[in-house]
């Protein structure tokens, strides 16, 4: 399997993750279930950093239907609590890359948990100000999308 396939996710049987669920390529597996898996990130933001995937394969968090994605939230909660408590750390980032530009490599649904200690060299986006009138424009752009 090459990388540009797990990149472009020509189909589920080229599926980095499908093939961790099918035992096909191996895991440090943290969690499972019969809907669920978690497992580390094998390129960790910190130590126990890890990903937490529905066993069937979805592309992104819109393919999801929500029954899925409220128990998998559930899972998420379960695990992030193990994570924090076993890594001995203050708190995680939770992450959802959803799309390419977005930074998701693997196209198949996927939470990160990422274990954060103090002065750990990580910092979150940085933001800006919206332009005048940018902020009403937008939000009523989102709210006719809706």
């Amino acid at each position: 399997m090459t990388l540009k396939l797990i990149l472009t996710g020509a189909n589920m049987s080229d599926c980095i993750f499908c093939k961790i669920v099918e035992g096909e390529i191996p895991s440090d597996k943290i969690y499972e279930d019969e809907t669920f898996l978690a497992f580390l990130d094998i390129h960790p933001v910190n130590p126990g950093h890890t990903l937490v995937i529905p066993k069937k394969h979805y592309p992104d968090i819109l393919d999801a239907p929500a029954p899925v994605l409220c128990d998998l939230l559930q899972v998420v909660k379960k695990v992030a609590a193990a994570v924090q408590k076993g890594t001995e750390v203050q708190g995680f980032n939770l992450g959802v890359n959803n799309g390419r530009v977005a930074g998701q490599i693997v196209p198949h649904l996927h939470f990160h948990i990422m274990p954060r200690r103090e002065g750990d060299g990580y910092k979150l986006w940085q933001g800006r100000p919206y332009q005048a009138g940018e902020a009403a424009d937008i939000s009523e752009k989102i709210r006719k999308a809706i």
